[in-house]
């Protein structure tokens, strides 16, 4: 059975930073592409920032130079720092597993931005 557990959102200022954790079981994580999303209420479901099994990483344009996703192959664990939070990053963040067609998704976790 495949988990994706995600912890560390919350409630912080505009300028503060959280650390995102996700982790996983039931898969062979190091042979998985990790990513974030985040969805706000009302819009879609959008990608964050994404990183190969090899650790080639791409991000958002709206997140560039503020996130950094990394991953933690002997923990099975993938991390989205967030710097510089914006009133505008508030949303529920999931973390995604992906490889060969095959997805899944965690339940997701709520970040709150506000002063």
């Amino acid at each position: 059975q495949v988990q994706l557990v995600e912890s560390g959102g919350g409630l912080v200022q505009p300028g503060g930073s959280l650390r995102l954790s996700c982790a996983a079981s039931g898969i062979i994580f190091s042979n998985y592409h990790m990513g974030w999303y985040r969805q706000a209420p009302g819009k879609q479901r959008e990608l964050v920032a994404r990183i190969t099994s090899i650790g080639i990483t791409n991000y958002a344009d709206s997140v560039k130079g503020r996130f950094t996703i990394s991953r933690d192959n002997a923990k099975n664990t993938a991390y989205l720092q967030m710097d510089s939070l914006k009133p505008e990053d508030t949303s529920i963040y999931y973390c995604n597993a992906f490889r060969n067609g095959y997805a899944y998704w965690g339940q997701g976790t709520q970040v709150t931005v506000s002063s």
